[in-house]
């Protein structure tokens, strides 16, 4: 579980995308001769960014490969932030994102599942992996999710992080309100 003292100084979270909001799965093929790929998201990890970023914290990608189905999610999200790197060169990214915030590596979370985000995880203050992350990244990570990307792991982990920081009834109820329910339940 993680600490509450940890978790408040959280203002960023960044995800990985394969692996993390997708069950690591592409789907390539071509239409009319175009290139098209398809991935799968999680719509409860969408709602639970949705949630998050009512808590008030703000929310970034960084994926080390291109993919118009990931900008076109991310777009549908409402996540501005997001870095794709074919080079999977997470860290220098991430560097310049925190240096752009004005924010150090403390006030980062990170899920993330493979070998390109264990540079940036050696160095957040909360380091998250999904259930089916390989040893090297569960090893540096303060939570491990009981779900697998793709399949509700990110809302898990933010649900974590916002119950460590006593925001999660807060931001669920801002989501009702926004959504019309005024009353108090």
């Amino acid at each position: 579980m993680l600490d509450g003292v940890a978790a408040a100084r959280v203002r960023l979270v960044v995800l990985d995308v394969d692996g993390v909001l997708t069950d690591n799965g592409v789907f390539i093929g071509a239409v009319d001769g175009q290139r098209v790929e398809f991935k799968r998201f999680d719509i409860q990890d969408g709602l639970g960014l949705a949630v998050l970023r009512l808590a008030g914290l703000e929310v970034a990608i960084v994926s080390g490969r291109v993919s118009e189905a990931t900008a076109f999610r991310m777009r549908e999200l409402g996540i501005a932030e997001v870095v794709q790197d074919d080079g999977a060169r997470k860290l220098p990214a991430l560097r310049a994102l925190l240096a752009a915030r004005g924010l150090d590596w403390s006030a980062v979370c990170y899920v993330g599942d493979d070998l390109a985000d264990v540079p940036v995880m050696r160095r957040v203050g909360v380091p998250i992996a999904v259930q089916n992350a390989v040893p090297e990244v569960k090893a540096l990570a303060r939570f491990v999710t009981e779900r697998r990307g793709g399949d509700g792991a990110v809302r898990e982990a933010i649900e974590m992080l916002l119950r460590a920081r006593g925001a999660w009834d807060a931001a669920v109820q801002r989501y009702y309100q926004e959504r019309g329910d005024d009353d108090e339940a």
